[in-house]
């Protein structure tokens, strides 16, 4: 306001002189009278009129116009200042949620990553028991088969034996030229089992 005030009135001080001689060479060119040399006087009613009309338009402008200019660069100034700190709210709450949105991500991730090694770790612990249930079962498959395989053999072995002993009974028989009866027999076949069991041993 002070600025304004002051360049209206130093345009006033510079447009009073010219006023002024104006105003005289109006009079003097009305009077009839040429204005070479001027009159000590001669200018002062226009100088006061000047000035007068100066304080009333200064007196205008700094009552009616000023304050009105005054409040709205105020009001433009508090939207500027309102709309700034709306800016920074904004960019403040986009900061807090791209930093919520970080977080959230990151937990996410190790959410993940714990459920992921958490998985992979059921899978070697079950990968794992099966193995040793399977080797389990395969041991006591091949502990069985072996049962299997010893028992046809001795099966076997017990069949070839009981034949060996009939048909050496049957010899011995012929030999003797005597029949011999089931007990006998059944004496000799126990006794050749027993020979072949011990001589296997």
């Amino acid at each position: 306001m002070e600025r304004v005030m002051r360049a209206v009135a130093m345009a006033g001080m510079a447009l009073m002189p010219a006023v002024a001689v104006a105003a005289e060479d109006e009079a003097h060119g009305a009077a009839g009278e040429p204005s070479v040399i001027h009159a000590p006087n001669a200018g002062v009613m226009s100088g006061i009129m000047a000035v007068v009309v100066f304080l009333l338009v200064y007196l205008i402008l700094a009552t009616k116009v000023w304050p009105k200019i005054s409040k709205g660069l105020r009001e433009r100034e508090e939207k500027i200042r309102q709309e700034i700190a709306a800016a920074e709210a904004a960019r403040q709450q986009a900061a807090d949620a791209l930093a919520m949105y970080q977080q959230s991500l990151a937990e996410a991730r190790a959410e993940a990553q714990k459920m992921l090694d958490e998985t992979r770790a059921q899978q070697q612990k079950l990968a794992s028991e099966l193995k040793a249930k399977a080797d389990a079962e395969l041991g006591q498959m091949r502990e069985k088969a072996l049962r299997d395989i010893e028992g046809a053999k001795r099966a076997a072995l017990n069949e070839v034996y009981a034949d060996s002993a009939n048909l050496a009974a049957m010899v011995a028989s012929k030999i003797l030229r005597r029949e011999i009866n089931p007990a006998d027999h059944q004496a000799f076949v126990d006794e050749s089992l027993a020979e072949l069991e011990s001589a296997r041993s």
